[in-house]
Order: C-alpha cells, then sequence, then structure tokens
C-alpha cells in the first residue's frame, strides 16, 4: 500500500491488541501499514475483518457456536430458505441469513443451531412450528427431506467421522487456524497445487501446504486445510502428512531414486475443484504457488527454516502456533 500522502510503499506493521467483543477480551493481530515519513497508519476493510474473524473464531470455540460455513452448510443439507429456517427456529425473519453473511449469533441461537445438526432435532423443531406455515405442501416437502436425511445419515455420518478423525489430528480450532476439516478442499488444495506447480516432491508439498495455510490465517484470520502443523528437523510438516498423501487416488504418488535413496513424488491428472473456494481463497493459493512453485524442495525447506515458526518450536517438534503467521518473511 502507498502512502497517501507520500506515494511512497509503506511498512506492513502487525500488532497484538486486545478486542472487546460481547463484553469479554480477545487478544488477535492487527494489520497496519505505516508511513515511516509522518507516522500515520492506515488498515483497509480487509485487514479490519481479518481481525474480527479472529476475535470471533475465538468466541465460537469457546461458547460452541457454529462456523458460518457450518451455518449455510445445515441449512442447505436440509433444502430449506434462510427465511423459512428463521421461521421454524423462532429466531426473527432473515435473521439465519444474517448468521449465513457473518453476524455472530448469540449462544442461545448458536447452540440450537448447532443441535439441529442432528435430523431428529430439526424434525422436532419442523413439528413445533407447523402451525406457523400457510402451505402445508411446503411443510410436507421439508418434512420428507428431513426424513430423507435421517435414513441416510447414519451410516453416512459415522463413515464421514471416521474418515476425518484418521487424517485430521485436531478438532476444528486454533490448533489448526481454525479451518473446517475437510477431506473434499483438502483433496481441491493439493490439487490446485499439483495443477499450478506440475509434479511436487513430498518435501515441498509440505511447505507449500504450510504457507497456504499460515497466509490464509494472516489474510483472513483462517487457515484453509484443516491440517496442524509440526516443526521437525526438515522444516514445517502437516501433522499425519503421511495418511493425508495417501488418502486420495486422484494424486499419484511415485518413488524415484534421490542420489543414494529414494524420494516420494506427488502427480496427478485431475483438475481442482475451485467451486469450493472463494476468491480470496484462490487468490491466496494463487500467490503461494507463483511465489514458490519454482523451488525446489531443498531450497523450500531451507527457506521455511528461517521462519520463526519452525525456529521456536524446532527443539520440541511441538506444533505449531498459527500467531506464527504474522512473522512470516517468505511471503
Amino acid at each position: 500500500m502507498k502512502s497517501p500522502f507520500t506515494g511512497k510503499d509503506m511498512k506492513r506493521v502487525y500488532e497484538k491488541r486486545s478486542w472487546n467483543f460481547r463484553g469479554e477480551q480477545f487478544e488477535y493481530y492487527r494489520l497496519s501499514w505505516c508511513c515511516e515519513d509522518t507516522g500515520e497508519s492506515f488498515t483497509t476493510d480487509e485487514s479490519d475483518t481479518a481481525g474480527f474473524v479472529q476475535v470471533t473464531n475465538q468466541y465460537r470455540t469457546k461458547y460452541g457456536i457454529p462456523y458460518t460455513d457450518e451455518i449455510i452448510e445445515v441449512r442447505r443439507r436440509y433444502g430449506i430458505s434462510a427465511s423459512k429456517m428463521s421461521l421454524i427456529l423462532g429466531i426473527g425473519t432473515n435473521q439465519y441469513r444474517l448468521y449465513e453473511q457473518g453476524e455472530v449469533p448469540s449462544v442461545s441461537n448458536g447452540r440450537m443451531i448447532r443441535s439441529i445438526m442432528n435430523p431428529k432435532v430439526m424434525l422436532s423443531m419442523l413439528e413445533s412450528s407447523k402451525n406457523l406455515f400457510s402451505n402445508s405442501t411446503e411443510y410436507e416437502k421439508i418434512r420428507l427431506k428431513i426424513n430423507e436425511v435421517i435414513e441416510n445419515n447414519r451410516t453416512k455420518r459415522m463413515i464421514e467421522k471416521y474418515e476425518v478423525a484418521r487424517i485430521f489430528s485436531n478438532v476444528r480450532g486454533a490448533a489448526n487456524g481454525y479451518a473446517a476439516t475437510s477431506l473434499d478442499r483438502l483433496k481441491n488444495i493439493m490439487l490446485y497445487i499439483l495443477e499450478k506447480c506440475g509434479e511436487v516432491w513430498y518435501t515441498k508439498m509440505n511447505k507449500l501446504l504450510f504457507y497456504i495455510d499460515f497466509v490464509s490465517y494472516r489474510e483472513q484470520g483462517t487457515a484453509m486445510t484443516g491440517l496442524a502443523y509440526k516443526a521437525i528437523s526438515y522444516g514445517p510438516v502437516p501433522d499425519r502428512w503421511d495418511k493425508v498423501y495417501s488418502e486420495f487416488p486422484e494424486i499419484i504418488q511415485e518413488l524415484r531414486p534421490v542420489g543414494e535413496y529414494t524420494g516420494s513424488v506427488l502427480k496427478s491428472n485431475t483438475n481442482a475443484d475451485t467451486s469450493l473456494f472463494s476468491d480470496a481463497e484462490l487468490k491466496i493459493m494463487d500467490k503461494v504457488c507463483s511465489s514458490m512453485g519454482s523451488y525446489t524442495a531443498r531450497a523450500l525447506s531451507e527457506l521455511s527454516h528461517k521462519e520463526d515458526a519452525w525456529i521456536t518450536n524446532k527443539e520440541a517438534h511441538s506444533y505449531i502456533p498459527f500467531d506464527s503467521a504474522f512473522s512470516l518473511e517468505a511471503i
């Protein structure tokens, strides 16, 4: 960003601050740009939103309030409009739509929304609001859809829960940058990397995923893959990375000799489904792939060794906190 006073490039500044949200203090990192000639600092709508998301993610986690994407998904799962969902839950006309746009529900409303992720609870809520429907056909259509979800739910949800637990070592929260634990999103992030960078060695994929997640957290307040990261001898790596790379048939693993050793290369002929990602997320993935995609695995590993994220956690081989995103140097 250029200074409106001098036209010169301004310095990015990250400051740890406290935000009072609903009567409680939450720490977050504020991004601003400083004009070194005048001492004035500036923020953008995007940087202010990223700070707000950092704060509200902590609040949602503390009180068990669903995240925005979960609020959207549960309504779509039952095939109900936002206005009808508001009617069923008794939370005011179109209030549900505001929650889908990022407004944080009250604790009571948030927990009620979480409860209807169970389709039997949702059916009970629908039956309680039956007399509010002016059209019995519409009520019956919703009832049939919920019953269909109930029929398909038990086996499907158990399988999904098992598969997610095998890959993701942490539930959604601070340890994984508050990202959704979605196998589909994770697969397509890796497919996007392979599409943009060509075949990639394990070590390089580890580092590209790390930078995508931590840049996303820095710029949006939320990571992308749902993975947690550890600092090991060879740099930051996703936890359970061996399971991650063998999970998806669309991603091919090939063993190749590297001097006296044998290494693994990842490649794919499948294009990523970019509809799963926002424009901002695609921009972040493209930024990382464009700036680091030409690096060799060794060069990218050496680059990651200069990051505080790795340096401060390498001795204990501990999980890397996502607050480390605000000290990234390479990008």
